[in-house]
């Protein structure tokens, strides 16, 4: 087999925008071999020097770590960065797994099993006929091009083959049996994870993203009343909290304001782009130590969300925020207490455990237990959103693991008094209630040893 030229250059790291998917950047002349090799182990093409491989049982580090390996043999130069190495040497397991009697090698089977079924589908060799909810999760009949009809049961990293048939007649016939009122043609809509990974596999050109304009000239007034709004109340915070004050900086662009005790500050860009962030928050253990938590806000985020938030910042002792909280159940109980207090019921869902308006599910708040367990602080371990899903949202505030309990259910009290419309500000006195005995279901963050 031939060997990669000397001058090629292979770097792995993590995607940006999806931290469990890893990219692959090729510097110098690859060869047919390396490609192979890279499509091989779940690689796609992103552009002419860069490929992504996304998977919905985020085992991407693993793989990568194969490929390195595959490529290396191959006499490539291949170059793994240290987030990445971290992910590569650090074990974790699924929350609540349905088959606890698996070992760590066998879950990954049946994860990469699951992988296959999801990439056959993709990939239009296995046609999906119908699918329907049973209660529990969703489940679906199709028929391989080149082979048997099978019944699917299970989503994303837990879907597995439940049955299989001669004919796609027989098929369809029992899955009709077995499910009757329930089914539904085609394929069920995608997951989240399936979203996100088919997202991370999308060029970020602006011809890929764009979307048709609605009302050129009533959007950008829309934009240009939320972001007068924001600097109002930017304005109105520093006026009313003495405790804060500006800092300059080298550009105008951005607004810094610091607490007096230097371990709370928050950034506000004047001209965001729509959708784009908007508000930067950080926590510091100690005026020149290191980052312990941070929360990001977009430009549609309504000016009462952020205006709690800020409040909430300047609410109690400022080493007590900046320091923030360990993810725990107890952490949990007490962030969310707000939600279960409005009827928003925890709905469990791998990784995610979601909170969602009741009724038209207008809102949400999602708890990520991998990101809060990852050695990443980076990683976003809480989302608000409003207006479309996790994924896509209307708006959305995202924290990091570690955030302060109370922050985050003034914020949640914030979203469940009101879920459609933001209330008036009720000032900045905390709303730290007692903790509720319900707790959200059992085992939420992933067990990650070292």
């Amino acid at each position: 087999m031939p060997h990669p030229q000397e001058d090629l250059y292979i770097s792995l790291d993590l995607l940006h925008d999806r931290p469990s998917a890893v990219t692959a950047t090729l510097t110098g002349t690859p060869t047919h071999t390396v490609r192979a090799l890279l499509a091989l182990h779940g690689f796609e093409p992103l552009d002419a020097t860069t490929l992504v491989m996304a998977r919905i049982d985020r085992e991407e580090a693993h793989y990568a770590d194969q490929a390195a390996r595959a490529l290396r043999d191959q006499g490539a130069t291949v170059d793994i960065t240290s987030l990445l190495q971290e992910e590569i040497d650090t074990e974790w397991t699924w929350a609540n797994y349905p088959m606890p009697w698996c070992s760590r090698e066998e879950i990954r089977e049946v994860s990469n099993d699951a992988q296959q079924l999801y990439d056959d589908i993709r990939s239009g060799r296995l046609i999906i006929h119908a699918h329907a909810d049973d209660g529990w999760t969703i489940v679906a009949v199709g028929t391989y091009r080149d082979g048997p009809s099978i019944h699917l049961h299970g989503e994303n990293h837990l879907r597995v083959e439940a049955g299989q048939y001669d004919n796609p007649a027989t098929a369809i016939a029992e899955f009709e049996r077995l499910y009757g009122d329930a089914v539904r043609p085609g394929p069920a809509p995608a997951t989240d994870t399936e979203r996100e990974a088919e997202q991370a596999r999308t060029p970020s050109s602006p011809e890929a993203v764009a979307e048709p304009p609605t009302n050129t000239a009533d959007s950008a007034e829309t934009d240009a009343d939320r972001t007068d709004d924001h600097e109002t109340l930017l304005n109105d915070f520093l006026e009313a909290h003495g405790t804060w004050e500006k800092w300059r900086t080298w550009s105008d662009d951005a607004t810094h304001v610091v607490h007096e005790s230097l371990v709370l500050r928050a950034e506000f860009v004047h001209e965001a782009e729509p959708s784009d962030t908007q508000w930067k928050i950080a926590a510091y253990e100690s005026p020149v130590g290191e980052r312990r938590w941070h929360a990001t806000a977009t430009t549609a985020v309504p000016v009462e969300i952020m205006r709690v938030l800020l409040d909430s910042l300047d609410s109690t002792d400022a080493a007590e925020i900046s320091t923030g909280s360990e993810i725990a159940e107890t952490t949990i109980r007490q962030a969310t207490r707000p939600l279960s207090d409005a009827g928003w019921e925890p709905a469990l869902d791998g990784r995610f455990i979601r909170w969602q308006a009741p009724g038209d599910h207008s809102g949400g708040v999602q708890f990520d237990a991998f990101a809060a367990n990852a050695q990443q602080s980076g990683l976003t371990a809480w989302t608000f959103w409003r207006d479309g899903t996790s994924g896509r949202p209307g708006w959305a505030l995202r924290f990091s693991p570690r955030t302060a309990a109370t922050v985050l259910q003034d914020v949640a009290l914030e979203m469940a008094d009101c879920p459609s419309e933001p209330r008036a500000s009720t000032g900045s006195q905390s709303r730290l209630r007692t903790a509720s005995p319900t707790a959200p279901p059992q085992a939420a963050a992933p067990a990650r040893t070292r």
